[in-house]
C-alpha cells in the first residue's frame, strides 16, 4: 500500500493509539516501523536522521472505532521560498538557514509565544518570525525567518538619497521650483503608503507600477518592492497547493471507502470544468471550480460507515445527518488559509434552484454560479454510476433527468450546456474505468486492513 500510494510511511493503531503495524520506505525499499515510536498520528516524526511529515483519519465500521490510519512523506525545508526552522520543545531540529548559529536561535526563539509572530535579535540583526505549523502533538513547530534589516537596507537606501537629493535640489531651486520638485516626490509616496496601508487590511501584498513613476530612486523602490512581494506570494501560493493536494489525497481516500463510489469526486471535477469551458468561465474560476468540485464531498469523513454505505434507503434520522455533510465539510475547509475559493462549492452544492435544497434554502442565483454547476455535474455522476442497488443509468437517459428537473432542483442554462457535450462526457466515463479499477483495488485493501485491525484489537 506504500509504495503503491507514494508515502514515505503507513501505519495502523489501535483505538487507544498504541501503534499495532507500519512500514517506512528508505531508498525505495519498505521496512518495519520502529512499534514503540510515539507521536504517529499528527505533525512531525523522526527515524535515523530523517524527518517525515503525518497526517491521520480513523478506521470506523458502523460506529465503532477500529483504530486509525497514518500516512506521511519525507519532510524537507527546501521546498519552502523562504528561511525556515523546526523545533521541539525549544531546540532545533533542522533549518534551512545554516548561516545562523543554532545556539543563539534557540536562545532567541525562546522568547516567542507558541502560534503567535515575534520579532527576535541575531547576531545583532533584527528577524520577524511566524508560526506555519504547530498542529503536532509531540512539541514540534515550524517558524519562518525574515530578516527585517536586509529587507529594509535597500529600502532605507533609496529613501536616504531621495531626502539627501530632495534637500539639495530646495537649496539650489527657486521656491517655484522646490514647491514643484516636493510635489513629485510627495505624491508618489503618498499614493504608496496609501496602498501599503490597505494591504493591512486585506493581507494582500500590492504591485506598484514602476513604469509610472518618473523618479529613478522611487521606481527602483518601487521595483525592489515588487520583487519581495513576488518572492512572498510565491512561497504562500506553495503552501496553499500543498495543502490542496493533500486534502485531494483525503478525497479520494473518501471516495475509495465505497467501491461503487470510487472516482466519483473526480469525475465530478472533470464534468464540472466540461460545463464552465461552454459557459466561457476565465482561466482562474475555472482552477477554483476544478479543485473545489474535487473537494465537494470533503464532509463526508464526518459520516458513519453505516450510514454512508447503506445500500438500502435511509431513515428520516439517516438522511438527516448525511444533509450535514456540506456543512461539515465546510468547517475543515475554512480553518485553512487560501481554501476560501472552494468553500462555496463545498458548502452550498446541494442547494436547489426553487430554494427546496440544503443547508440554507437559497434560492435560483444566490447559490454562486460554481456550486450550481457542480449540483448538475454530482447528479448526472450519481445517476450514470452504478450501485448495489441499481445499475447506472444511460447517458441520454440522466440529461432527460437533468432537463425535467430544470427550474426546480437545476439552473436551466447549466443543464442546456451540460447536454452539448454528450461525446465529451462519454469520453470521460471510458477514460475513468481504468483508475476506477485502481480504487476498487484500495478499497479491497483498506478492507483486509480493518479486518486485520480487528484481529489485533480481538488478540
Amino acid at each position: 500500500m506504500a509504495t503503491s500510494l507514494n508515502f514515505d510511511i503507513l501505519a495502523i493503531s489501535g483505538p487507544d493509539g498504541h501503534l499495532l503495524a507500519g512500514v517506512r520506505k528508505v531508498a525505495g525499499v519498505a521496512q518495519p516501523l520502529d512499534l514503540s515510536a510515539s507521536n504517529t498520528h499528527n505533525g512531525f516524526f523522526a527515524a535515523d536522521g530523517r524527518m517525515y511529515q503525518l497526517a491521520s483519519g480513523p478506521i470506523n465500521q458502523n460506529d465503532e472505532n477500529l483504530g486509525q490510519l497514518t500516512v506521511g512523506e519525507q519532510f524537507d525545508l527546501a521546498r519552502f521560498g523562504m528561511p525556515m526552522v523546526l523545533t521541539r520543545n525549544g531546540q532545533i531540529v533542522d533549518s534551512s538557514s545554516k548561516d545562523l548559529d543554532a545556539r543563539g536561535l534557540e536562545g532567541a526563539l525562546r522568547g516567542c509565544p507558541t502560534g503567535a509572530e515575534c520579532e527576535i535579535q541575531v547576531r545583532g540583526e533584527t528577524y520577524l518570525s511566524l508560526p506555519v505549523n504547530s498542529s503536532s502533538g509531540d512539541g514540534y513547530l515550524l517558524r519562518s525567518l525574515q530578516n527585517v534589516d536586509a529587507a529594509g537596507a535597500p529600502m532605507n537606501v533609496v529613501i536616504w538619497k531621495v531626502f539627501v537629493t530632495s534637500g539639495l535640489t530646495s537649496l539650489v531651486a527657486a521656491l517655484a521650483i522646490s514647491l514643484v520638485g516636493s510635489g513629485a516626490i510627495a505624491r508618489p509616496i503618498a499614493a504608496m503608503v496609501q496602498r501599503l496601508r490597505a494591504t493591512e487590511l486585506t493581507g494582500e501584498l500590492p504591485e506598484f507600477d514602476s513604469g509610472t513613476v518618473r523618479i529613478q530612486e522611487l521606481r527602483e523602490l518601487a521595483k525592489g518592492f515588487n520583487r519581495a512581494s513576488t518572492a512572498v506570494r510565491g512561497g504562500r501560493e506553495q503552501l496553499v497547493l500543498a495543502y490542496v493536494e493533500f486534502t485531494g489525497s483525503l478525497a479520494n481516500a473518501l471516495d475509495a471507502r465505497d467501491p461503487y463510489t470510487a472516482g466519483h469526486s473526480r469525475r465530478v471535477s472533470e464534468y464540472s470544468c466540461a460545463i464552465a469551458r461552454v459557459l466561457g468561465l476565465a482561466e482562474q474560476d475555472l482552477e477554483d471550480l476544478r479543485i473545489g468540485a474535487l473537494l465537494h464531498d470533503i464532509g463526508k469523513i464526518g459520516i458513519s460507515d453505516s450510514i454512508l454505505l447503506k445500500p438500502g434507503r435511509l431513515t428520516d434520522e439517516e438522511e438527516a445527518l448525511i444533509r450535514q455533510h456540506p456543512v461539515i465539510g465546510r468547517r475543515i475547509l475554512e480553518g485553512v488559509q487560501g481554501f476560501h475559493a472552494y468553500l462555496d462549492v463545498v458548502e452550498l452544492h446541494h442547494e436547489n434552484w426553487d430554494g427546496t435544497g440544503y443547508p440554507h434554502g437559497l434560492v435560483a442565483e444566490r447559490t454562486p454560479l460554481a456550486a450550481r454547476i457542480v449540483k448538475v455535474a454530482d447528479a448526472f455522476d450519481a445517476m450514470t454510476s452504478d450501485r448495489p442497488y441499481r445499475p447506472g443509468m444511460s447517458h441520454e437517459s440522466a440529461v432527460r433527468i437533468l432537463e425535467r428537473g430544470t427550474g426546480t432542483q437545476f439552473d436551466e442554462t447549466i443543464v442546456k450546456a451540460f447536454s452539448t457535450l454528450p461525446a465529451g462526457l462519454r469520453s470521460l466515463v471510458s477514460s475513468s474505468l481504468a483508475q476506477e479499477q485502481s480504487l476498487h483495488n484500495l478499497s479491497d485493501v483498506l478492507t483486509e486492513s480493518t479486518a486485520a485491525a480487528r484481529v489485533l484489537e480481538d488478540a
